[in-house]
Order: structure tokens, then sequence, then C-alpha cells
């Protein structure tokens, strides 16, 4: 999406902001200083919509046109208990003027609606950062519950942050006195006052959140034009308060945007149109078997929108009826697909392993999430790679693909549906919580940009037997990608077995030959082993001694940390996986031309494994499980002792 220079020069400036002197704003006294970037925080209770309100602020500043990248952060539960650690919500927004790759390491901005809030984040705010704080909540029992024994508001303890104390409770409820509303409705409008400030503070557009405003509370338009109301009265108090004297710009991004239209996509949503691209690039039904789950669930309610396009959701009554119902529909001729997170690819593993025995197209889309077992259904992690690998009983080869950036989450969809419709095999696409949860720009592809995925069904007879007599053989081979063909159920002539128990190579009666099912292994895995991926391709403009490797999500914080270690004059290779099986066939001659080797995962060095295993390559690994992506400055640190040592 970017030239090479515009990159390399916009993440170098992570870290560091720069402003240009102040200037006038639009008549008043107030200045307004130009920024080349800005990471800003919301924080609050769980109930506070902290969510919401970094959603609208990405969403009007996409439409300006600034590069961006988010994190969202929230409880597990549904309610969390208000005011304690454990249910703050936050939403991180790093948008620019250059090309950026992270939601940033650290928040320029924090806006704490409760103490719980102040105190969950405040370790993350460098010194000098700005920290508007909505005093209303700041009392003595909502501050004993979360540890304060006296105000951080007055005793000295934010005296190196630029603190902002706002009211904003109460100036919510004196701007929607006149609607009539009880104190609870009034006071959950105090997000959207928040919102109308920072919108002021950094020049954000302001049509689009009215005009959604509307659209949402549609049926209650009391509840809609409060909520406008407590929008523009943030707006206007962040206008004439003297409390803000100074606003702020960010130019839309000057990287070179290729020409088209573009919008604000999370990963969720971003997969979800890739696979109903991918469904009519194939002219096939797309069919979902789900069960909702955290981080996935989205996808299903995204493709429940989609009848339009020949989409069908099965909300099943559990993870195995929903892979079940979905091997089902591909055995009906559908591009078939089962959503879920790694406690559901667990209950699944028995009818993946049915759909690499069967050979039928499959999609089996793993958001990974922090585990094991239920660990942390919010929060991130790259912990399932060896369970995509090897989580079945016997030899049960599944391609594995991995998007590294929300917006390739549509790519990765198209290139996943590709290998499974080509070589009859279920494929994993790991995406995760980070992904699925974060947004960047994205540009609308043009239809003959996407790839042709329309494959041939069995249309009849495809052997012949030694007395003439012809006969569909539902195990005979492609010669190239050793598919067996798709045979449509209630096609004349081609009935045919299907079941768990081994195959006869060709016929595909039920065999117990020893020989016949070691040739038929074999020829699964060799199936698999074949499979065309690109090269992968490598980043190293200094005939560097140190790769670094990785896959997934963690592109953006390597990228970034890759950036810095070569501004600072520091030489390091840098190549990113999608395809984990099979590997690029050139990937043993990449990592042998390497003195070191080093590869950041989110899981304790699952890759790493993989890639000691199959290389004998001494790869070494960088790794955390704390729920969060890397930080770029961390991982910078980190790669430097290695390229030093």
């Amino acid at each position: 999406m970017t030239s090479q220079v515009s990159s390399e020069a916009g993440e170098a400036l992570v870290g560091e902001q720069r402003s240009a002197p102040a200037t006038p704003h639009h008549g008043t006294e107030k200045e307004v200083r130009r920024l080349d970037r800005v990471i800003i925080r919301f924080a609050g209770d769980s109930g506070d919509g902290m969510q919401l309100t970094g959603d609208r602020f990405t969403s009007e500043t996409a439409s300006f046109g600034n590069d961006l990248s988010t994190l969202p952060n929230f409880p597990a539960e549904i309610r969390a208990p208000a005011g304690t650690l454990p249910g703050v919500s936050s939403f991180q927004l790093h948008f620019a003027d250059h090309d950026i790759l992270t939601p940033g390491d650290a928040p320029n901005v924090l806006v704490a609606m409760n103490p719980a809030a102040l105190k969950a984040n405040i370790g993350d705010v460098p010194r000098g950062g700005e920290i508007i704080v909505n005093t209303d909540e700041f009392a003595k029992r909502a501050m004993a519950k979360v540890g304060y024994a006296t105000s951080p508001l007055e005793d000295g303890s934010l005296d190196g942050y630029r603190v902002h104390p706002v009211p904003l409770t109460t100036l919510t409820l004196e701007a929607l006195k006149e609607f009539g509303l009880s104190r609870k409705e009034a006071e959950r409008s105090k997000n959207m006052f928040a919102l109308g400030l920072l919108s002021w503070m950094y020049h954000r557009p302001t049509e689009g959140t009215e005009t959604f405003l509307r659209q949402k509370f549609a049926k209650k338009p009391e509840i809609a034009e409060a909520n406008v109301a407590a929008f523009r009265a943030g707006w206007n108090f962040g206008e004439t308060t003297e409390d803000f004297a100074v606003s702020y710009e960010v130019a839309p991004a000057t990287r070179a945007f290729p020409t088209g239209t573009y919008r604000n996509i999370s990963g969720n949503l971003a997969l979800s149109y890739g696979l109903v691209a991918a469904a009519r690039q194939a002219d096939l039904p797309l069919y979902l078997g789900s069960y909702p789950i955290t981080p996935a669930s989205d996808i299903l309610h995204e493709l429940s929108k989609h009848k339009n396009f020949g989409v069908r959701t099965f909300q099943a009554e559990d993870e195995i009826a929903g892979i079940g119902a979905a091997l089902g529909a591909a055995f009906g001729g559908s591009l078939a697909v089962t959503t879920t997170s790694g406690p559901g690819v667990a209950l699944k593993s028995e009818t993946i392993g049915l759909a690499v025995s069967l050979e039928l197209p499959l999609l089996i889309v793993d958001i990974q999430r922090g585990g094991p077992s239920t660990g942390l259904p919010t929060k991130t992690e790259q912990a399932d790679l060896l369970q995509a690998m090897y989580g079945r009983n016997g030899e049960a080869p599944v391609p594995v693909v991995a998007p590294r950036t929300p917006a390739d989450c549509f790519d990765a969809a198209l290139d996943a549906a590709r290998i499974a419709l080509t070589y009859r095999t279920p494929v994993f696409l790991l995406s995760d919580g980070y992904l699925a949860n974060g947004s960047e720009p994205w540009r609308v592809p043009d239809v003959e940009e996407l790839p042709d995925l329309r494959t041939l069904f069995a249309t009849g007879p495809n052997h012949t037997l030694a007395d003439g007599t012809e006969v569909f053989w539902p195990y005979k081979r492609d010669p190239e990608t050793l598919a067996r063909p798709w045979a449509v159920p209630g096609t004349p002539g081609l009935e045919h077995r299907i079941g768990g128990i081994e195959k006869q190579d060709g016929t595909g009666n039920i065999s117990y030959d020893p020989a016949n099912h070691e040739f038929m292994v074999r020829t699964r895995q060799a199936k698999i082993d074949g499979i065309e991926v690109p090269d992968i391709e490598v980043d190293d403009p200094d005939g560097a001694g140190t790769l670094v490797l990785g896959w997934g999500s963690t592109y953006g914080p390597i990228t970034a940390a890759v950036r810095r270690i070569r501004r600072e004059g520091g030489p390091i290779a840098q190549a990113h996986l999608r395809h984990l099986n099979p590997f690029p066939k050139n990937l043993g001659e990449v990592l042998k031309r390497y003195e070191k080797v080093v590869i950041p995962e989110m899981n304790l060095g699952q890759l790493a494994t993989l890639v000691r295993a199959k290389y004998l390559v001494d790869a070494r690994s960088h790794t955390q499980v704390n729920g969060m992506p890397f930080k770029a400055e961390q991982l910078a640190a980190a790669l430097k002792e290695v390229i030093d040592a």
C-alpha cells in the first residue's frame, strides 16, 4: 500500500511528535498546532461506551484521510463490575499524516472517565502526556475501590502530566436538562460529550457522527437528539473554555495511496467480506456453520446480513454441530466455513479429521485468543499454531494461512478459499483478537482484481474398467494437484461412499489393507506438501546478518521495530510468513543466508519449534503471552541485543 521511502520515514517517528509553530484558530485567540501523529486512549467502565466512542472517532479520522491503527481492549464480562480495575474498557487510536503500522506503544492523550480508568492506564502514559479526567467520578468511595488513599488530582502524583480536570457528568446533565431525561439516561451521554471535546481538540469531522447517532436511535428520536446535543456541547466546551488553549491538526496522510475508494475496516469485517468475495468468485453459495465465541462472533453477525449474496448462516447449538453442518454443506457443493476460537477448535477436531479423510473443501477460521481452556476471551494470542498443525488424531495434514493486518484478512480469506477449492482440503485461517478487533484503512478492490476461483464439479464417469465399463471413482486424483473429484450429491451416476473409515485408493470403498492405508496417508501428505504458495520475500537493503521472521499479527510491531533499528543505523532483515503449512519452498534457503534468526511470537515459541525441526536452524524465540500485542520499542530493544551480541 505504501512506498518504502514513506514507510521508513513514517514509523521512525514513533515515540516523538513534531509540531509546527502555533497559528490562530479560525479568527479566535486559540492556537492550532500541527502534529504528524497522535495516540489517544479512551478509558472507562465497560458500560461507559468507550468502544463506541473510539469507533466513532476512528470513523471520522478515516474519513478525514489519516492513516490509522486501533486497539480495542475490554473485559470478557458483558457488564464487568463498575468502578473496578478488571472492569475497565479502553480504546486506543493511533492516527498520522504518514504510514503507520501499530496502535502505538503509549498514548499521548488519556481520557479517563473514572478513578479505575486512570489507575489502570496511567502507567502507559509518558511524562508530559495529556490527561482529561472526569472529576465528577472521583468521590472517596470510588477512589478507595481501586486503592487510591488520596485523590491523585490533588496529591501531586500527576504533576508530571498536563491534566485537564473536566466535570464531564455535570456538563452533560446541564446540556441535556431540557430533554426531560432521567439522570441515569442523561449520564449515558457523557461519552458523547467527551467525543465532542476530542473532536474539537483534533479537528475531526462531525457530520458523520451526528448522522450515525440519528440512525442508531431512529426509533427513539429524543435519545438521538440528546446524544447529538451532548456531542455538540463537548465541542463547544472545547471551543469556549480557557482550560483548552490549544487544539491540534493532523493532516491527511501523504503516503502514495493507490487510486480507489477507501474505508476503515476491522479484521473480522475484512475477513467476512473476503469470504463473500471468495464465494462470488467461485460461483458457489457460501455456507457458515458456527457457534458464537469471542472474538469470532462478529463474522457470524456480519455474514448473516448478506443473504442477497447467496450467504446462508446457521447458528448451531454447539461447536460440533456447527462444523458438522459446514462439512455437510461442503459435501453438497457449497463454499463451507466454520468460525471459532481455540476452545472451539478443540471441539471441532474430530470433524476436521473427517474433512481430511473425505478431502472436501472447508475453511476453519480460528480467531485466536489467550488460553488454555476459556483463558482470556477478549485478549489476543498466537498460541493455536501447533493446534492447527497437529491437533487431530492420526496423520491429518491441513494447510494453514495467517493474515498479517486487519485489511489483509480480506486477501487471506481469498487465498484460503483458493487452496481449499483447488486441492479439496480443509484449510485453517489463523487470525487473532488483535487483528479481529483492530482496524485500519482499506482500499475496496475492483472486481477485476479478484482471483478467479471457479472450480469444476464431477459430471460423469472418470474411470474405465478392464471390461470397458465406465464408472465413477471418487478418489481418482488430478495428477498435478492430487485433488479428488468433487461430486455433488444427486448427480446421476456419481453415487459414492463417504465416512471416516479409510478409503481404498481410487474406488473409495472401505479398506483395511495396510499397504493401501500407508499409500493414502502419504498421498494426503503429498497433496498438502505440493500446494503452490508464493516464495517468501525478504526485506534486506543492507545485507544484514540477522533476520527477524514473523507470522500473523506480529507484522506491524516487527516492521515498526525494524524501522527504528534501521533509522539508528543498524542492519537487519525482515521476512513475514502468510503460509505456515506448507512453508514457502524457498524458506530453507532464506534462513541459511543469515547468521542469526529471531522469531517474535505471542506464544512460547511455536513457529520457532517448527522452523528448528524442519530446517535445523538455531532460530531464537522472542515471546510474550500477556494478552497484548508487542510494543515496537520493546521489540526493537530485544532485536538490537541479538544484533549486538
